[in-house]
């Protein structure tokens, strides 16, 4: 096989593999791991051969494993770039800084194809394979968001450590889950939205999620019925 003809076989391979992990990205997203078959991914992303995801990647898990690891390198790059900005500058001097951090390097497309599910597909492979997510990540592409969570840890109220992890769990929670909601409203094309495309809303999300961290330490005490009586 000449030089040229194999180059070509290689580009061609490559080029199919990032369009069956397009296409499974936002089938996963839709409708979570389980929900989705590889004949499905295949026929989806126009393989002749129901087999391509098997033989592109060897097993379904293996494709899970791949996005996650994917998005997740590109997520960490940009978060390492800005936290190196504001460590030359001299900072952080606020949460927020270290919010933006978290909030918006998740939010632009990761691809040519303007792909911009992955938060909707990471919550739902957190809900339902948690294990598959984290060995995934292999605490490989979390430095940038480890470095965020060092940060605020120190600038964060006076309290234990434990109410300090309580804090940070939070966080990742609610930024997650609202990036999630966001990329589901924004997919359904067929209407207006008021509300997810404004850059006011990302403000405020930012806002509201530093106040989880910014907030003061609640006394300890018996907790609150729904009618504010405490039993």
């Amino acid at each position: 096989m000449s030089r040229l003809r194999y180059n070509n076989n290689v580009a061609a391979r490559s080029e199919s593999s990032e369009v069956i992990k397009s296409i499974a990205l936002r089938l996963f997203a839709e409708r979570g791991v389980d929900g989705v078959t590889v004949r499905e991914i295949a026929a989806t992303a126009g393989q002749k051969n129901h087999g391509a995801v098997g033989y592109y990647f060897g097993t379904k898990e293996a494709l899970v494993r791949e996005i996650v690891a994917d998005g997740a390198r590109i997520i960490d790059e940009r978060r390492n770039t800005l936290l190196d900005r504001i460590d030359a500058d001299g900072g952080p001097r606020s949460v927020r800084e270290i919010v933006d951090v978290i909030i918006f390097p998740s939010l632009e497309p990761f691809n040519d194809n303007g792909d911009d599910c992955y938060m909707r597909f990471t919550v739902m492979l957190n809900m339902t394979h948690r294990d598959l997510f984290v060995s995934a990540v292999d605490n490989l592409w979390n430095r940038g968001y480890q470095r965020c969570l060092s940060h605020l840890r120190r600038l964060m109220p006076p309290m234990s450590a434990a109410k300090k992890n309580q804090r940070l769990m939070f966080l990742g929670s609610y930024i997650a889950m609202m990036l999630a909601m966001r990329q589901t409203a924004l997919s359904d094309t067929t209407r207006a939205h008021s509300t997810w495309p404004s850059e006011a809303t990302l403000r405020h999300l930012a806002h509201t999620a530093s106040a989880i961290i910014e907030a003061p330490e609640e006394d300890d005490g018996a907790m609150p019925t729904a009618l504010g009586v405490t039993g």
